[in-house]
């Protein structure tokens, strides 16, 4: 397929390498041209605007950092549904607030294009894999199109809904995946005040009734799980400011539907607090860490 790719960040450029590697043409745009220059030192096509990106496309995906980013993108001047003049398959696998894929999916149904909002899971080592969860919404028709391009990018595939379903999935998921590893890092702070073995407390927690991914895979206590982002001082991985961000994203949507989230919003605190701390730029496991330097009462 002729695919155009806007978005050529940590998560885009891999993706984009995947779909290379899948044999479809990419075109690829960014607003850094050090990106595209990437991009096309490893096959791919440059542009110089989103115009020229997708000119032609069968398939168009983004991969933007927030709401405000995909909204100018998709519907503002000099924007995709400006300049569109083909009916691709539209895919956008930023993570944004779920009114925001719904306003900009029901433009492009206006215009006649299908499209789809399929946010990832599997951060960066997913993306270069391409072992990526895709989690999607959209109608059955923009799923069974988009498919065939996401199965260049990622392992699992899954049709969440209608448009924004995709996004209300990664929400609910990160929301998840911070409240255990915060409670992972919180056991393991308790652990080394109490004298107790980092690895014994790994080996039992992981074959009982406290185990989660949190711990096996992402351990965030150094030392018993070498290639997690502990084992190399919390470099790489999904940084901390972006699991804020999904916090935040999370905790606006259950405001708007009245959803009771108490250890949701306690994350986000304890995110946001660890972000004012300088520590933003670190994977979200380093919350063990942060953790590891306070004394207790300090947290709210």
């Amino acid at each position: 397929m002729i695919i155009a790719l806007i978005g050529l960040g940590n998560m885009g450029l891999p993706m984009a390498a995947n779909l290379l590697k899948a044999g479809h043409t990419v075109t690829g745009f960014d607003l850094n041209p050090d990106l595209v220059a990437k991009h096309v030192e490893a096959g791919g096509k440059g542009a110089a605007s989103i115009a020229e990106a997708i000119r032609g496309a069968e398939a168009i995906v983004t991969m933007l950092p927030a709401g405000r980013h995909v909204d100018t993108v998709y519907l503002g001047p000099g924007g995709i549904l400006e300049n569109i003049n083909t009916r691709p398959i539209l895919i956008d696998s930023s993570t944004i607030d779920v009114a925001t894929a719904q306003k900009v999916a029901a433009a492009a149904d206006g215009r006649g294009i299908a499209m789809l909002d399929a946010p990832v899971s599997g951060g960066t080592g997913g993306a270069i894999a391409g072992t990526l969860t895709f989690m999607c919404g959209g109608t059955d028709a923009a799923f069974a199109a988009a498919k065939p391009v996401l199965q260049g990018m990622g392992k699992n595939i899954i049709h969440a809904g209608a448009a924004g379903a995709g996004q209300a999935a990664k929400i609910c998921n990160n929301m998840m995946l911070a409240v255990a590893m915060c409670g992972v890092a919180e056991a393991f702070v308790m652990a080394d005040k109490l004298g107790l073995d980092r690895q014994k407390l790994w080996d039992i927690t992981s074959t009982s009734t406290g185990q989660s991914w949190a711990l096996t895979t992402y351990c965030p206590a150094p030392g018993p799980v070498p290639t997690a982002p502990s084992g190399r001082d919390y470099t790489g991985g999904f940084a901390s400011a972006l699991m804020l961000k999904d916090l935040k994203l999370a905790q606006d949507a259950a405001e708007s539907v009245g959803a009771p989230t108490p250890l949701g919003a306690h994350a986000a605190a304890i995110y946001q607090a660890l972000n004012d701390a300088g520590e933003g730029g670190r994977d979200f496991s380093v919350v063990f860490k942060w953790l590891s330097g306070l004394a207790r009462g300090e947290v709210a």
